[in-house]
């Protein structure tokens, strides 16, 4: 996943902003639990507010990322 999604960052740069949280460190606890984190991989696509837009369980395609942030931008 992370050559589609390193992909997808440098693409969609200045546009979306990929942040990235390593479920074995301690200090990101709290963000993975206020997200429902369940599954690895877990994708979750969030509005400027912080909102929840749209979970991935799995594996994702570049093109079914794309469809979905494409939706999104204005």
């Amino acid at each position: 996943m992370a050559p589609i999604v390193h992909g997808l960052e440098v693409d969609y740069f200045g546009t979306i902003k990929f942040v990235y949280l390593d479920i074995d460190d301690p200090e990101n606890s709290y963000y993975l639990k206020e997200l429902g984190f369940r599954y690895q991989p877990q994708f979750i696509l969030l509005d400027g507010e912080g909102n929840i837009l749209q979970q991935w369980l799995g594996p994702v395609s570049a093109a079914d990322f794309r469809v979905a942030f494409d939706s999104y931008i204005k």
